[in-house]
């Protein structure tokens, strides 16, 4: 049975989607952007924005029974190639011991206060203890 997720923005059912979909273990969590969806309002720095993101995300994980040592997949989306360096301790503290399988693109957003959007795969269970490669 699917299962969807709400965070109660107001984009969710104004452009049709949802925070996340829960298919049996996988969950599948929508671009984030770093909106603080109780005020709505947009922080201006970039890393402010990555880390409002992870906390939205991570809170929907746990809505799904799971938390971000389950995510086996990230994308960053990011307005300039700059922006790297001012997330890339955001984005460890968050995921360094995790280590999902990630990939950042460059590219324009919807509105030109964003400046990252995160998506993320989760499994439920997915990280128990395992060797590398």
């Amino acid at each position: 049975m699917v299962k969807r997720i709400s965070s109660g923005s107001p984009f969710e059912k104004r452009v049709g989607y949802s925070r996340a979909i829960i298919d049996g273990d996988m969950i599948y969590v929508a671009g984030t952007t770093g909106y603080d969806y109780e005020t709505m309002t947009m922080p201006f720095e970039v890393a402010d924005q990555a880390r409002n993101a992870l906390r939205t995300i991570a809170k929907t994980l746990a809505e799904a029974g799971s938390n971000l040592h389950d995510v086996l997949r990230v994308r960053y989306y990011i307005t300039e190639p700059d922006h790297y360096e001012a997330i890339a301790d955001v984005l460890g503290e968050a995921f360094g011991d995790i280590r999902p399988a990630a990939t950042m693109i460059v590219t324009r957003l919807i509105r030109p206060e964003m400046k990252i959007e995160i998506e993320v795969t989760a499994r439920k269970g997915a990280r128990r203890p395992v060797g590398t490669v």
